[in-house]
Parts: C-alpha cells; sequence; structure tokens
C-alpha cells in the first residue's frame, strides 16, 4: 500500500537526503526507544502498544480467523509504518507551530462529522480508516487533527500538501527535532520526512495467532 494511503494524508515525498539515526538497537542515551524526536523518546512499548491496539481492532472488524490471516498477511509492515506516523504527527505539528497554524477540537469534529455523512455513520468512517490506513478508532481524531494541520499549514503556505514548499517546511521541522531512529525499524530521511529501510538482520518480528506484536 502506498504511503500516502497508510498515512491518510495526500503527501508526496521527494529529494533523498539521509537523517542521523541510533546506533544498534537503543543506545545509553535513550535506551529502549523506538524514537526519539525533539530530544523526546517514542518508546518501543508505545509503539508495539499501538500496533497491538490496531491488530485488535482489525481481528474485531473480521468474522473469522482465515479472514484474519489474510488482514496480517497483507500488513506485514504494520509496526514501521505506525512508527512512521507516530513521528510524522510531531514533525507537522512542529511545522505547523512554526507557521503559527492551530487546529481546534471543533474543526476536528466537524470535519469527523462529514466524513461520517460520505461513508454512513461512525462505524463506517472507523471501518474505513482501519482498512485504509491502519488507524484504529481510538486513534481516528488524533489522524484528522493531522490532516487539518498539513492542510492548514499548505493553505498558510500559499500551496497544497504535494508541493516542495509544503515538504521544505517538513523537512526543517525534522531538522529542528533531530529526529533518531532505532535501526531495527530504519532511519529518518529528513528532506522526505519519511522512514526509510536500513537492513537489520539481527532483528526479527513475530505477529502471533492473537495478533500481539513480538521482537526478538
Amino acid at each position: 500500500m502506498h504511503r500516502r494511503r497508510r498515512t491518510a494524508l495526500l503527501l508526496t515525498a521527494a529529494i533523498a537526503a539521509a537523517a542521523p539515526f541510533l546506533t544498534a538497537c537503543g543506545n545509553d542515551a535513550h535506551p529502549g526507544a523506538a524514537a526519539v524526536v525533539g530530544g523526546q523518546r517514542i518508546t518501543v512499548a508505545q509503539l508495539e502498544n499501538r500496533v497491538n491496539e490496531v491488530r485488535q481492532a482489525q481481528r474485531a472488524a473480521v468474522a473469522n480467523d482465515a479472514q484474519y490471516r489474510q488482514v496480517l498477511a497483507s500488513t506485514g509492515s504494520l509496526t514501521r509504518d505506525t512508527l512512521h506516523n507516530m513521528v510524522l504527527d510531531r514533525v507537522l505539528h512542529r511545522a505547523a507551530q512554526d507557521a503559527g497554524v492551530t487546529v481546534t477540537r471543533k474543526e476536528v469534529q466537524q470535519m469527523r462529522a462529514g466524513l461520517e455523512q460520505q461513508v454512513g455513520g461512525a462505524k463506517g468512517l472507523q471501518t474505513a480508516w482501519l482498512q485504509k490506513y491502519g488507524i484504529d478508532p481510538a486513534h481516528l481524531d488524533d489522524n484528522l487533527r493531522l490532516q487539518l494541520e498539513a492542510q492548514k499549514l499548505a493553505t498558510e503556505l500559499g500551496t497544497d500538501t504535494g508541493q516542495p514548499a509544503f515538504w521544505k517546511a517538513l523537512s526543517k521541522a525534522s531538522g529542528e527535532l533531530h529526529v533518531a531512529l532505532n535501526p531495527r525499524y530504519g532511519a529518518w530521511d529528513v528532506q522526505k520526512s519519511s522512514r526509510v529501510d536500513v537492513k537489520t538482520p539481527w532483528v526479527r518480528e513475530v505477529t502471533t495467532a492473537g495478533g500481539q506484536l513480538l521482537t526478538t
């Protein structure tokens, strides 16, 4: 699935340049970190909890184990995609703050109500976001806020989310936040404001039959 669909944003990447990243599975300064953004850790436990929430929602949304196995097979990159989203949330929020952009709770509610009308109600919206973007119902409003921040930031910049000016603002925010990923999850490309893969042969991810994420 294309990253723009996974992030639920009409964002397109450009310009390649690698970001600094953590060495080994966590370093002495940030043990247990899946990523460090602006000096704040996203812990491995927080990431795994978020992934497990998605898996539980996916399991609840299908009728039987066979269908759930199909879901697991089609979303094998969920952990890395989820971390990408968690980091991008913070990068985009920083870029919005730099531009003086804010999003109110009322705006999020209005957007959600409009989307619910389009898809036949709250349940339909939750199902659509889970299936298309890997966003569990508990974090749906957070994702809608992210979209609104992106839209309003693009408007403030006089551009849209597919143009270089928008990505330049995100790149600047990525640099300010000194984003670093644990290499088991890849690295952060500052210019693209996107996670990129690196080889980590010593790490293996396993999803149990119940959907729980394990790393070995």
